[in-house]
This record gives C-alpha cells, structure tokens and sequence, in this order.
C-alpha cells in the first residue's frame, strides 16, 4: 500500500480545516493558523543579522576544523544493535568466539537494552522482535548466561511479542546458520534466479540494488545451507513461545485466497519440493553464476555493494564455497567489515556502522559552505571539491542495464564503483557550482557534463527519480516471502525528484528551465504524489519534513510561482506542525502512523529543513521562520555546532534508520545561510 493511501484516512479532517482555518496574512508578514498551530500572542522581531552572520562562520569555522586533509568529510554513521548482533554472530560462524572484540560488542548491545527488556530500531523508539531476537542470541553467543536477570527481561518481552517466530526473514536466516531456526521454514532464496533472463517478468535486475548485493549470496547461503553447532547454553529454545517443539514455524497465508503474497507462498512451496528431485546440475551452474556475480562486484568496491549486508553474506558464500579464511578475497572481506567498527576508549566497547558516508556527508559540506558565501577558491572549499572529482564513477555498473548512458554518477561511500545513486550526483553537482577546483575549469566542467547526463538518464517513466535504479518499481515484488525488510523495490520518490530538479535550476544555461520536458514530467510526478494535507513523504529522511521541504526548495529554484495552490498547501502544513517553541521535530514513528506526521521533539536538523521550506516558499518575513531562526540562534553549542539526539535519516521505512551525525551541523547552517541571503 502507497504512503499516500496509508495517509488519505488520516487526512480528512486536516483537509476541511485547510479551508475553513486558512491561514491569516498581514502586511507585516504575520502568519499564523488557527489548525493545529496556536497563534502567538508575541510577536517575534526579525533576528538580528549580525547575530546570523556570527552564528553561520562559527559553525562554518567547526566544520573546517573537521575536514580531513584529503579533502573530506565524513561522521559516524549510527544504526540499530542489528549491526553489533551481526558481527557477533559472523565471529561465532567463522570459530572465533574467544575473540577480544565479543565483550566489546556484546556491551554496546547490553547498553542499548529498553526498560522492559526488549531493544528497538531507534532511538527512542517502541520494542522490535527482530532486533530483539538477534539482540539476545548475539548476547549468548558473547557468554551472558540466560539467568542473567536483562536476559530473563528480555525473553518475557520477546515471547509477549509472539517470539522467535515473529521475527523477519532476515533475522530467520541468521538464526538458522546455528540450526537455531529451520532451514526447512525459512522462505526459499534459490541461486537460480540467478539463471532468469531480463525478458523474463522477474530477474534480479527488478530488485532495488541493495535487496540484489543482500540476495545473490544469501542465494548461494540458503543452496548449502551452513550450519554451526553452538553449545546449549547459546541456544534460544526459549524464544519460541510454548517451546520450539511446538512452534508454528510455516510461513503466515493471506486471508484472502488470492493474492500476491499466497501465489509467492505456493512458489516458495513448489521451490522447496523441487529441490527434493535430482536438479544438482541446475543448482550447481546456477550457484556458479551467482558466484561468478559476486566476485566480479569486489573490485573497486569497499566489500560488495559498501553496504554491511551484502558484505558480511559475500564473505559468508565464500566461505560455504570452500574459500579458506587465509584466502586474499576473503581477507579483504573481512578487513572491509573491521573498517566499520568504531572503538570507544572512554567505554571499552565498539559500535558498529552498516557504511560510511564521506561523499554525502562531503558534497553536502561544500554545497552548505557554499551557500554561506565563502570564497570560492578557500582551501577547504577546494580539496572537497577536488576529493569528489576523484570520486565520480567511471566504469558500469548495474544500473547500465536500464539506463545506457555512460559512467558519470557518484556514490556514497569511500568506493563502490558498481553503485553510483541520484542523490550523491545531484548533490555533488550541487556543490561543485560554488567552488573552482584546482583540476581547472575544464576538467571540472566535463565531470559535472558525465553527471548530469548520467542523472538524467535515470529519469522514470512515471517523470521521477530514484536512488540507485531506474524502471525499479515493480511493486508485486514486495509480496514474496523474502521481501519483508521493506525495500525489495526501488520507485520514484518525491524527495530525490525535488532535489534533481534543484541541481537542474543551476544548468538553465542549457535549457534547464521551467518550460523544459524533463523538469515538467518531474513536476508531474511530484504532483501526483502529494498527500491530501498538503505534505510530501520523505522516503531518505524522516518523513514528511524532509520531503516537503525538498519539494518547496526544488520548485523555488526552478522557478514555479510559489503562491499556487498546491504549493500553498504544503506551506500551510509546515505552518500548522511549528512546535510553540519555535521548532519543529518528528518522530520515526510517522512511518508507522501517519496521524503522527509532523509530531515531535524539536530537532535542529528537521527544524532547519522547516525553515529551508518557508523561504523557499516566500516566507522569509513570516512569524515561524522568524521563530525557527531564534531557535537555532539560541540553541547552537558555545563550540559552533547544535546538539541533537533524535534519528532524523531513513534507510529502509519501518525496518531500519539512521542517525547521521552531521545532519545536526550543516543543515542548520544552511538554514541560517539561506536566511540571510533572502533577507538581502
């Protein structure tokens, strides 16, 4: 189901407020709504601009402070205890479990442990069964006893949430390497899909590129099926509410007898009698070829697809394949999964990254410098600029197949050449138009043509843009038993299209204007996607903050007249979601429960997103921007940085989320620095 179905019910009544409490409009600037938001019987002054000016060049001044001398830039990137569980887990698979690092990890988990004995997915979030589950199994593995009283806490929340059984695909697999769950009961994911042509209605091709890099080696995994003996006292019986004996382990059946999800059901069934029939050859070309797959995505990359996933299950098929731990791929593997470890000297214990973020957290960097007006040739300025140019992709990779432009795009991490994304690209062309390289103007100037013809080639048909693929949205795909970590699919979203469509506002010498094809099939697109109140799902950030204000900024800059309505409309939304302290905050849980959209604790980053919004849509003199610079005025650290400690980046909704660490500093900035500008 669209967010935006899942949002129409709530809506409703937001929808008739919109025309009965309109928003009221002075000559001074003055707005406010008699909806959600209380009018403010004080009237804000207009921020000082020398305070602005001080406040933008001191957390101009802390972010310098942090570039790295090649260039970049690049903070933790923070995620869920799946990560630390996971490594345990690998240790443990591989027979190193007296390794020094187990207590190391097992105390982040330890920490993370929720009141009632559970773990979530983030920060203060509500109790999730498949953390929980690998939580407390990785907590067994790294020798904390079951009488331990968190882990007696733990097993009464687990088994009050359905138990072992309710937890995700994923999360089954793992647990099934140490015959802790049944082979037998976890959905089929045969190397043969390997086999299947592009023509054909499903190839790997159809999945999002991060489901592809997670999927062919679990491909390879589920086909030998590897299975490592712990000793009783690691085992999870307990889990299993009733005990494991009597658990219910088939896969759950639509009530309705047809649908995506039950055909998919009698497909994993008809899979799994197969296998019972002699079709060895079949398997064994089929595991070869996924295979041959893998290993010709290890160079140039950080561990297949940079992602922790698919670099942890490559290392793991290679190892059922009979590749030895001393082996130079394996090795390398396992090297690439150490550099995404964090130790804590002051707490003894490591934290664990799912990738690492240089080019985004770099391009960003340099567009939010930028805009503060810093000179274009700065030293800081130009090593980022010149690092990102080394950066761009110059050899195919899986998107070539639906997109036949030549090599161009960027991508997130310190490599990973295969997978270049839109949004890197676009952000990095971004950047570049505030800086001179030191390569010359020439060689700047052709990377930023390979980048924008790349970036335009993987426009949908439906007008929008996506992350890694084009044409990836075949949505019947969410169904198969394997897909429930809620990212098998790669669509158009309204945020990435915004933000192409604002890269594009700086090519208008080429024609990129208003008026031009590709921009009005994104317009379309963004259109359509609207929800009823007047807001935009945010699928890269959370939620509905970031993605209207990407459509509010994009827009402004192409040059859409900001007052039609349903511009209006998501200015309205913003004004009605001002917190009365002047920012503005949403919760995770949005993705859950969109009558939550638009609710929480004020954050500086979705506060400066707010803001970035309403000057875009001509409110520079409203109330809430006035509102919303004084808190970020107010609120930045004596250092020059402002403190955040709520998740604000999305990696899979519902599933899996992000705490970038510098989205607390540049954002802000740029806040402030766009301020000022259309204050002059």
């Amino acid at each position: 189901m669209s967010h935006r179905k899942l949002d129409n019910k709530h809506t409703k009544l937001e929808r008739m407020s919109d025309t009965t409490d309109a928003l009221r409009h002075t000559d001074s600037g003055i707005l406010f709504s008699t909806g959600l938001m209380k009018p403010q019987t004080e009237i804000q002054a207009a921020p000082d601009l020398k305070a602005i000016d001080s406040t933008i060049e001191s957390s101009r001044d802390w972010l310098i402070e942090r570039q790295n001398p090649e260039g970049w830039w690049c903070a933790e990137l923070e995620a869920d205890t799946t990560l630390e569980s996971y490594f345990i887990l690998f240790k443990t698979l591989f027979g190193h479990r007296d390794d020094p690092k187990i207590p190391k990890l097992a105390k982040v988990i330890r920490e993370c442990i929720l009141p009632e004995g559970a773990w979530n997915i983030y920060e203060g979030g509500p109790p999730e069964i498949s953390i929980s589950c690998l939580s407390y199994f990785a907590m067994k593995l790294a020798g904390v006893p079951a009488s331990d009283p968190d882990m007696i806490k733990s097993r009464d929340a687990i088994l009050k949430m359905g138990g072992v059984v309710k937890a995700n695909t994923y999360t089954k697999y793992y647990l099934a390497f140490f015959d802790q769950y049944d082979w037998d009961h976890c959905p089929a994911i045969p190397p043969e899909m390997i086999l299947l042509p592009k023509v054909s209605p499903i190839h790997i091709y159809d999945m999002s590129s991060w489901s592809r890099t997670i999927f062919v080696p679990l491909g390879i995994i589920y086909a030998l099926k590897p299975v490592c003996i712990v000793p009783p006292e690691c085992q999870i019986d307990e889990l299993f509410v009733g005990g494991r004996e009597h658990a219910d382990l088939r896969l759950q059946r639509d009530d309705k007898p047809v649908t995506w999800k039950n055909f998919f059901l009698l497909t994993d069934k008809a899979l799994k009698i197969a296998q019972k029939f002699p079709i060895d050859p079949v398997r064994k070309f089929a595991i070869r070829k996924a295979e041959e797959w893998m290993l010709e995505r290890f160079p140039m990359s950080g561990g297949l697809s940079a992602i922790l996933p698919a670099m942890m299950n490559s290392v793991i098929a290679l190892k059922c394949l009979g590749y030895a731990e001393d082996h130079p791929l394996v090795k390398e593997g396992i090297r690439e999964l150490d550099a995404l470890e964090i130790y804590d000297e002051k707490t003894d214990s490591i934290r664990v990254q799912p990738c690492v973020s240089p080019v985004w957290d770099t391009c960003i960097s340099v567009y939010a410098m930028g805009q503060t007006g810093i000179d274009r040739h700065h030293p800081a300025m130009k090593k980022g600029a010149s690092w990102l140019l080394s950066k761009q992709t110059k050899h195919p990779g899986d998107w070539q197949h639906k997109n036949p432009a030549p090599p161009g795009g960027w991508y997130f991490e310190f490599l990973n050449e295969f997978y270049p994304d839109v949004d890197d690209t676009c952000m990095t062309l971004m950047a570049l138009q505030h800086v001179d390289a030191p390569e010359g103007e020439e060689v700047q100037r052709a990377a930023m043509e390979r980048g924008l013809v790349w970036m335009l080639g993987m426009q949908n048909d439906d007008g929008g843009w996506a992350s890694f693929d084009k044409g990836n949205d075949k949505d019947f795909l969410t169904k198969v038993p394997f897909a429930d970590h809620n990212a098998m699919i790669d669509p158009s979203t309204s945020d990435i299209t915004s933000r192409v469509i604002e890269s594009l506002s700086f090519f208008k010498s080429k024609g990129f204007d208003l008026n031009h094809p590709v921009i009005q099939r994104g317009i379309e697109f963004i259109k359509k996607d609207q929800c009823e109140d007047g807001s935009w799902f945010g699928r890269w950030g959370v939620n509905y903050i970031y993605g209207t204000w990407q459509v509010l900024r994009g827009m402004k800059l192409i040059g859409e007249d900001m007052n039609k309505g349903w511009l209006r409309r998501g200015v309205e939304w913003f004004l009605r979601h001002q917190n009365e302290d002047g920012g503005w905050g949403e919760s995770i849980l949005s993705y859950e429960d969109p009558s939550t959209k638009g609710i929480g604790t004020r954050t500086p980053s979705q506060t400066a997103w707010a803001l970035m919004g309403l000057i875009s849509a001509n409110q520079v003199e409203s109330q809430a921007v006035r509102r919303g610079v004084k808190y970020l005025l107010d609120t930045q650290t004596s250092d020059g940085t402002w403190n955040e400690t709520d998740w604000t980046g999305t990696g899979f909704p519902k599933v899996f989320y992000l705490k970038y660490h510098y989205y607390r500093h540049y954002f802000p900035m740029m806040a402030l620095a766009q301020y000022r500008t259309a204050k002059k």
